[in-house]
């Protein structure tokens, strides 16, 4: 179901197109639309620091949380197309839809600006669970189904996917427990209340690294270097495992192609600073900043593969 769009964002937008040269005259959002602390607010922080001092107005993150990110993503695609707001959201903007019904169409309500980053998930475990590396995990949980659970940053989301992956080629019972972003999953894991995670590397790397978490596995087909020593899925016995997720910038639909130009420019330039390159390095992340058609042909692409992989798995919302 597409959103009804108010009237007011009916107007034409000439005296916009005109504006382009001073924009931005006044602050910018960047609604997360996951709670503070998770990869996404992470990530969107690192990118709002730099525009701000570089765009010459603050660039502010609002963080609207709820209902696998859609509630954000919805004020996003009810918002003016004036470049005062932005989403910045993972790649779940375009697995969510395939699995609940939204109030905005994840492509033609959006015009795409550019990836901010690709980030490997970590198999994550407590530090006083039994399990040294994958197949230590699946014997252990075979042998206590009861403890058979996974935790998520929100339904729809890639951990989401790479949770249901990992029980349909190991055949455990897991069940599956969303949380409303990392940030409040991790403690749960960090407890031992979970039994593993399938998370950003840019949210559970510094937790790995105190020892309060213990990663068992990456899950793109090759290493990582933030984490050298550290085997893929594959390497770790399921040689079809693959599955990373990514980030991206997107505006209202017909936000004006020069702000979505300028927008995306200005996000290149943050991501190419110094010390945004060594925070994603230390995060495992993988810089963007590609231009918007080259963005918006690589998110129309990974919508269609979610789509067949939310099918063919049946995969459904808690």
């Amino acid at each position: 179901m597409r959103i009804t769009r108010r009237a007011a964002c009916a107007l034409p937008w000439a005296g916009v197109a005109h504006a382009d040269e001073s924009w931005p005259s006044r602050p910018v959002r960047l609604i997360v639309p996951y709670p503070p602390g998770g990869p996404t607010d992470i990530l969107g922080r690192i990118v709002a620091q730099r525009l701000t001092i570089d765009l010459g107005q603050p660039c502010v993150v609002e963080n609207r949380a709820g209902a696998g990110g859609s509630i954000g993503s919805e004020a996003v695609a009810r918002a003016a197309p004036d470049g005062a707001t932005f989403l910045v959201n993972a790649s779940a903007h375009v697995i969510v839809p395939h699995m609940v019904r939204v109030a905005y169409d994840q492509v033609a309500d959006f015009a795409a600006v550019t990836r901010i980053a690709s980030v490997p998930l970590m198999l994550v475990v407590p530090a006083s669970s039994p399990a040294r590396d994958v197949q230590g995990l699946i014997a252990y949980l075979r042998a206590n189904p009861a403890r058979g659970s996974y935790a998520s940053s929100s339904n729809g989301g890639a951990p989401h996917l790479a949770g249901e992956m990992f029980r349909l080629m190991t055949g455990l019972p897991l069940q599956h427990i969303p949380y409303r972003g990392s940030g409040q999953a991790l403690p749960d894991v960090v407890s031992g209340q979970v039994a593993l995670m399938f998370d950003s590397m840019a949210s559970s790397a510094d937790l790995v690294r105190e020892g309060r978490l213990r990663a068992l596995a990456v899950s793109t087909p090759e290493r990582v270097p933030a984490f050298p020593n550290l085997p893929t899925m594959r390497e770790a016995g399921l040689p079809e495992f693959a599955i990373s997720t990514w980030y991206g910038v997107w505006a209202p639909a017909r936000t004006p192609t020069a702000l979505v130009a300028r927008m995306q420019q200005g996000v290149a330039r943050a991501l190419a600073h110094p010390e945004s390159v060594a925070r994603l390095q230390a995060l495992g992340a993988i810089a963007g900043g590609e231009a918007p058609d080259a963005f918006d042909a690589f998110a129309r692409a990974e919508n269609a593969a979610y789509a067949r992989l939310v099918r063919d798995a049946n995969i459904r919302a808690e």
